[in-house]
Parts: structure tokens; sequence; C-alpha cells
């Protein structure tokens, strides 16, 4: 699909296309407009999707990228996908999809603008450094509605969005809708015993008891960075994660070549935690790393061991950010178990419209709703915050 139309950057014509494959945009130009603290927008991890099998339409994530460019050169972008289900987003409209059914109306396909399977916020339409990125940013979200008309989809959702991407969206009639994480941030911590000495007497006693207890059996823990994975890193952690997919009743969607292709192409961007016991490797944990953020991923363990994912997940990790001078570590989507290991509640964004005018309307209603219920969460888990009190 091609799209020309009049855009007041620069009063330059700027030309808007879907593409079905990343490959079809200049790596060098897409990578240009990716911000720097964010890998998994990078050229190389969208395309690691697609070359593994891992996000095409046979599994209901057909590319669909959108890109916006002058004379031929990118000037702004956003990762898109036609989807035929709701899988692997992390924001869940089921009930809306449900609710189309009960009408007699399709809800898939439906247009998506995310990074599959990974519940980072950050930049969803981006643009090129030298551009004015709010210009851009509106040309695209304004053109959406059309896109969404001429390839026949319901709906156009952007998940895990910035406040940019959302005000422009929201200007140009999407709804928006809040959702909550939990990340763990860097105030200038010294070492992890500074880190503890910020937490309420009970929750320092807890992760001093969590931590001795993966110590007493045994467990060795060890960074290793992208360009030294091996094939037996490889290995143990697409075993790990097939194990955790099947723990939780799940479809593995991402392939064993999707691993291999990452690490080979964004080296420097992954890191990879491993457990062993007596020279035997039993679980892992997968990252990314931005230029001042660490993103859990993945995490699996071929054999159960007490707390060991306490201290994959978190502890290791926080003690990496600190040592790294990381600011901020993501540890993933939900978990409120997360708060009493010192992650605090942080508001995530999305934007939804719907070509029907009436569910549309609903849609805004339900998300005003959830936004007082997510309100009156938000103020319970900071009444529970593991940092100490201050007056």
């Amino acid at each position: 699909m091609n799209d020309k139309e009049q855009s007041n950057h620069k009063a330059e014509r700027v030309i808007l296309t879907t593409n079905p494959s990343i490959t079809a945009l200049d790596q060098r130009q897409w990578n240009m407009m990716v911000p720097e603290d964010d890998p998994s927008l990078q050229y190389e991890f969208l395309r690691a999707l697609e070359d593994s099998g891992s996000c095409i339409s046979e599994t209901g994530w057909a590319p669909c990228h959108i890109a916006a460019s002058i004379d031929g050169q990118l000037i702004g972008g956003a990762p898109c996908y036609l989807k035929n289900h709701s899988y692997g987003e992390f924001v869940f409209d089921w009930a809306w999809a449900n609710a189309y059914e009960r009408a007699g109306m399709s809800y898939y396909p439906k247009l998506l603008i995310a990074v599959p399977f990974t519940p980072v916020s950050g930049a969803r339409i981006i643009s090129h450094p030298d551009h004015d990125s709010a210009a851009i940013r509106s040309h695209i979200a304004g053109a959406l509605p059309a896109i969404a008309e001429k390839l026949k989809v319901s709906s156009v959702h952007c998940i895990f969005c910035n406040t940019n991407d959302l005000d422009a969206l929201t200007a140009n009639n999407f709804v928006a809708r809040e959702g909550r994480q939990f990340h763990w941030h860097n105030p200038g911590y010294q070492n992890f015993d500074d880190f503890l000495s910020a937490l309420s007497s009970k929750k320092r006693k807890n992760i001093i008891r969590e931590r001795r207890r993966v110590k007493d059996q045994g467990i060795q823990l060890t960074w290793v960075d992208g360009p030294d994975i091996t094939t037996q890193h490889k290995n143990l952690l697409y075993a790990c994660y097939q194990n955790t997919i099947r723990e939780h009743g799940s479809y593995a969607y991402l392939t064993s070549s999707f691993f291999e292709n990452l690490i080979q192409t964004l080296p420097t961007s992954v890191q990879m935690l491993v457990a062993s016991k007596d020279n035997k490797d039993l679980a892992c944990g997968f990252f990314l790393r931005g230029k001042n953020t660490l993103y859990g991923r993945y995490w699996g363990a071929l054999e159960h061991v007490t707390d060991l994912h306490f201290e994959v997940c978190y502890y290791t990790p926080i003690e990496y950010c600190i040592e790294h001078q990381l600011l901020r570590f993501e540890a993933g989507a939900q978990g409120e178990h997360k708060l009493s290991r010192g992650l605090t509640p942080q508001k995530t964004l999305s934007a939804h419209w719907l070509a029907n005018p009436g569910f549309h309307e609903a849609v805004k209603q339900f998300t005003l709703n959830e936004q007082d219920h997510l309100a009156e969460y938000t103020q319970m888990l900071e009444s529970h915050s593991p940092f100490k009190q201050t007056e």
C-alpha cells in the first residue's frame, strides 16, 4: 500500500507505506530512528522475529511495518503487525473481541503497533533525529484510520507507547489506556548492600534470607556477554524457555533460531545469566541491555531450586545494574511479588482506535472505569512500599 499525503513537515511530500517485512526497509536508516536505550526496536531484533518464523502470517503476526519517507529516505516509522488473535501482547483486549463476535462482527484482523512479545515501554512511532519528531508522529497518527480502512481491519492498537506517542494518538481520536508494571530504579546505589539499606527491615531480611538459601544450595551464577554465548548456552536457553512455556500452558512463538539470530546480529545488547551447580547448568535468564536500562525477558529452569527464580530474575540483575551504573531494571509484565523485592509500580500506556463508532465509545467508557480501579490499585500498592518510610 502507498499513501501520498501532503505533510506540514517542512512543506515536503511525505510518502507513507506499509511493508510486509522489515527487510523492505533500509537497516541503517531504520536504526538511525531507534532510541539508543531500546534494543528491541532495532532492525536486527525485528528481523530475527521474522527470519526465525516467529512473526509471520502463519503465527498470526503478519508484519505490516509503517514507514514515512521523503525522496526514498526514511524519516519515520512504526513496527506494525496484522493480527488474527490477541496472544503475546500483554495488553488484554479479549473482552472487546468477544463483544464484537457477540454483535456479529469480526474483531480480527486488527492492526497492532508494538514490539512482539515484549512488554517494554518506549517510542512506538519513531523518527529520524534530524527531522521534526512531533510532526512525524502527528502525520503517522493521523493517517492510521485511513490505513486501517484500506487494510480492512476492525481497529488499531498501539501498546507500551510513551507519552509523546499517546499525545499524538489521542489528538487523533484514539482512546488512552493505562496498565501497571514493576520496575527497579537506581538513584545512585554504590553496591547491593546500599540498596538493601534503603528497604524496610522486614523486606531487607527476607531478601537476605532468600539469597542465602540459594547460596547454601551450592548455586553459582555467571553472567555471559552476548559475544561469549556458546552453542551450549543457546541450548540451555531454549530448553529453559520451552520448559517455562510448558509450565504456564503457553504457546512457544519464539523459535530457537530467533535466539540464535538475535545473539549473532545484536550481541552487544544481549546478556545471559547462567545458574549452575557442580558444573551442571540448571537455569538461566535472558536479558537485553540498552544504554541506561536492563530488560529481563525470559527465565527458565531445568530443575527446581528454592528461591532461584528471585535470584536470577531480580537480585543478581539489580546487582548488575548497580555495578554497571544502569538507571533502571525492567523485569517484565505483571507480578505483585516484585514489590516486596524492591521493584515499584510504574504506569504503562496504550492507545486504541476502533472503526465502529459505537464500540469505540464503549471502549472509551471501559477505559475510564478501568482507570478508576487502577488508581485504587496503585494507591494500595504504594501503601505497601518496600522502602523505609520517610517523615
